[in-house]
């Protein structure tokens, strides 16, 4: 072992949600470090849904508008989800009609289709901008904490040469069949594995089936397979997923195990028979085998050491939100580590990560599940899903709970719908577009790397309190503005309603863009002292 490397956050995997997390530290002045096994970014076009959430997120760090050029490089924006017996023949169902479809008053974003080979470059760029370091081809062997750090021994794959690593905390993001969560000893709780599935990606030109048919995601139910295509804009490569083959009801235990023959002629056969053409010329670029499991780490969080993405829950990929699931993971606990590695907040703070995120994952878990079992796998017959429920509610309305929030007596339990929700502590802060010097913005554009107070038009006294106890949080970035004012205006008035505050109320929003107090009513004598003790409550800090 030849060197010692320093560092404030190690995070172990380097892939969508390894390098969101460099990114969003970097984001909060946060030095890490990444190590990822693959010594560089995977060649397959690898797609992923990314939802209106995620792309917020992105917006924040300043790589929205790189992510959906690249979007647009690849695919067509805004298609529709159906299901059809074969690319070439008749449709059976058509799920929805646009990608989009009534995104436009929830967010100011909008979901799109990117190959993860086009997107971890974008990552990986911000986060080295931000100050972030990424060591490809290697992969971390050992790890020892204490109560004063992680030590952790990474290996260089080709060569076996190890280096230590030193730091403060370590973020796990390595997939669903992670070590290091295995040394840990951390168990997973969920059904087990009910198909083994194979992703097959190739080159074919397709586009002559796609001529006038705008087309996200491609569900194909057939005699020979179910799955789903999602295709380049082109129409001339993609992947196809294949999570049955045959017949299930003559022999379910065959039908689940697609992955069980990955010849090229039969990935050519499946490949053939969902674009229904028997003689289709096929180029195979790769296939990936993967098990469907809907399972939830049972723990989060092991001392200095956290649990991010398929490492703390794995999902069908119905809905796509595995994935994102995990970008929101790691936006939650970056801000989170930032503060108390600088001292600001109380080590507290970092136990609301799993209070706040295992939940929610739970949550995303069952709704893959009830998606995968009663659309593509009836045969299973099972009973054991929740009702599903609106995707809006997956993407934007779960709620929080944690001493990082002040919840309101008679607050509902779980999820809601974000169009009901009105700014309640633990959820989201409402998307709504105000005017600032002749330009639009969204209030979500307000919130960012600080704690942010927004008023009412007659709520300065807020401002002013908060003003008033800046000096008593050295290192807390603290931001305050009145909305519905000259120099913030409000078009349509709908501030107010939007955030369930009165004329003289005030919302206290976190850096993570969720609701942390509020106060309908107008700011007492003592407004100074009450954000201040909400303040040292959520930041897990000491009277």
């Amino acid at each position: 072992m030849t060197q010692t490397d320093r560092v404030d956050v190690l995070v172990s995997g380097g892939g969508l949600v390894g390098l969101s997390t460099a990114m969003f530290l970097a984001r909060h002045g946060v030095a890490s470090l990444a190590v990822e096994k693959l010594a560089e970014t995977s060649k397959l076009p690898r797609a992923a849904f990314f939802h209106m959430r995620t792309l917020e997120l992105f917006r924040d760090a300043g790589i929205e508008a790189a992510v959906r050029a690249q979007s647009e490089r690849e695919f067509t924006p805004d298609g529709a989800i159906v299901a059809v017996e074969s690319l070439a023949g008749r449709q059976l169902a058509a799920f929805i009609p646009s990608l989009n479809e009534g995104v436009e008053s929830l967010s100011p974003c909008r979901r799109l289709f990117v190959s993860q080979p086009g997107l971890e470059p974008i990552l990986r760029r911000r986060a080295e901008e931000g100050g972030a370091k990424v060591l490809a081809g290697c992969e971390v062997v050992d790890v020892a904490q204490n109560a004063g750090g992680v030590t952790a021994t990474v290996r260089e794959i080709e060569s076996g040469a190890e280096r230590r690593v030193e730091a403060r905390y370590l973020v796990c993001a390595e997939g669903g069949r992670s070590a290091l969560r295995d040394q840990l000893g951390i168990a997973m709780d969920g059904r087990g594995v009910f198909s083994n599935s194979v992703t097959i990606y190739f080159k074919a030109d397709l586009s002559p089936y796609l001529e006038g048919r705008n087309l996200s995601l491609i569900y194909v139910v057939n005699p020979v397979l179910s799955g789903f295509f999602r295709l380049e804009k082109s129409g001339k490569r993609g992947f196809l997923a294949v999570n049955i083959v045959g017949d299930p009801l003559a022999d379910p235990q065959r039908a689940a195990n697609a992955a069980s023959d990955v010849s090229e002629g039969r990935l050519v056969e499946l490949l053939r028979a969902a674009a229904g053409i028997p003689d289709l010329p096929v180029e195979i670029e790769g296939a990936a085998r993967w098990r469907c499991t809907a399972d939830l780490a049972q723990r989060y969080k092991d001392g200095r050491i956290f649990l991010a993405g398929d490492a703390a829950h794995l999902m069908p990929p119905t809905g796509g939100f595995g994935g994102n699931t995990g970008v929101h993971d790691a936006h939650n606990l970056a801000w989170k580590l930032a503060l108390v590695s600088k001292g600001v907040a109380g080590p507290g703070l970092l136990d609301t990560y799993e209070a706040e995120r295992r939940p929610a994952g739970r949550f995303t878990v069952e709704q893959a599940y009830a998606r995968y079992v009663t659309r593509s796998a009836t045969y299973l017959k099972a009973t054991d899903y929740e009702p599903v429920t609106n995707d809006f509610e997956i993407e934007l309305g779960y709620r929080y709970r944690s001493s990082a929030v002040v919840t309101e007596a008679g607050s509902p339990e779980g999820r809601e719908d974000p169009r009901q929700s009105h700014g309640r502590p633990g959820s989201r802060a409402p998307h709504l577009w105000l005017e600032r010097g002749g330009a639009r913005l969204s209030t979500l554009d307000l919130i960012g790397d600080s704690f942010v107070l927004l008023a009412a038009p007659q709520g300065g006294a807020w401002r002013s309190a908060l003003e008033s106890v800046a000096t008593s949080f050295p290192g807390l970035a603290l931001k305050a503005h009145i909305v519905g004012v000259p120099g913030l205006r409000d078009p349509e008035n709908g501030f107010a309603k939007a955030y369930g505050l009165g004329p003289q109320g005030a919302s206290l929003v976190r850096p993570d863009g969720f609701v942390a107090w509020r106060s309908v009513a107008a700011a007492p004598a003592d407004a100074g002292e009450v954000l201040r003790r909400i303040l040292d409550g959520v930041l897990a800090r000491a009277p």
